[in-house]
């Protein structure tokens, strides 16, 4: 009987482990700031924080209906308000924004 009460500690234990890990890193995750359009990264692509309002002049690449939230870069979650992308390491870009590296998922 020591052996299992043992065994279901450990397991306990492990569990708790992971759900502080998996505590820790969903608050650094929504810790992170948005990208500012004047970023010098957001700038030199072109980043609109709101697509809407992207130039066509100045960004010729640009065609309705790309956002942030559908290209393939975005990390975030279907329908969430923001999310990770590797261009912009350690902030999170709008899902309704666009930038010049925007590309088509799948």
């Amino acid at each position: 009987m020591s052996s299992n009460l043992s065994s279901t500690r450990r397991v306990f234990m492990m569990h708790t482990a992971l759900a502080c890990a998996t505590t820790l890193l969903a608050a650094n995750a929504q810790a992170q700031s948005l990208v500012a359009e004047t970023d010098p990264q957001a700038s030199t692509l072109g980043y609109k924080a709101d697509a809407s309002k992207v130039d066509k002049t100045k960004q010729p690449k640009f065609a309705a209906g790309q956002i942030c939230g559908n290209c393939a870069l975005y990390q975030g979650a279907a329908g969430s308000a923001a999310g990770a992308c590797p261009l912009f390491a350690g902030k999170q870009v709008a899902a309704k924004a666009w930038c010049s590296a925007w590309a088509k998922k799948g």
